[in-house]
C-alpha cells in the first residue's frame, strides 16, 4: 500500500532531501565501484565547508526518519476499500477485512 495523505510543505522538503541523499549515496556507490573518483556531490560542492557538509548529512537523514514514521500506517481507508472492490485484492483472491476479522 502507499502513503495517500496530503503532503505539507514540510513533509515534501522531507521527501526532497531524502530523495537527494539517496541519489548522492548512488552516485558515491557508482564512483567507488568503478573506481571514477569522488561522485558524493554534496562533498564536492560544500566540501571547503566541512561543518556544512556535516549538518547537511545530519538534516538528511533525519528527515529519512521522520518520513518513515510520517507515512507508517497513515494509508486512507479509501485506498483499502477500493483495492478490495476493484484492485489487486478483489481479482485475485487476497484476504478482505471479513477475512482478517475470522
Amino acid at each position: 500500500m502507499q502513503c495517500t495523505s496530503k503532503c505539507s510543505k514540510t513533509t515534501k522538503v522531507m521527501k526532497t532531501l531524502v530523495w537527494i541523499g539517496g541519489l548522492n549515496w548512488g552516485l558515491v556507490g557508482i564512483g567507488g565501484l568503478f573506481a571514477l573518483g569522488n561522485w558524493n556531490v554534496v562533498n564536492l560542492i560544500f566540501g571547503g565547508l566541512p561543518w556544512l557538509e556535516n549538518i547537511i548529512y545530519i538534516l538528511v537523514g533525519v528527515c529519512a526518519v521522520l518520513t518513515l514514521k510520517h507515512c507508517s500506517g497513515k494509508c486512507n481507508k479509501g485506498s483499502m476499500s477500493s483495492m478490495k472492490d476493484g484492485g489487486m485484492m478483489g481479482n485475485t483472491g487476497g484476504m478482505d477485512h471479513h477475512d482478517m476479522n475470522n
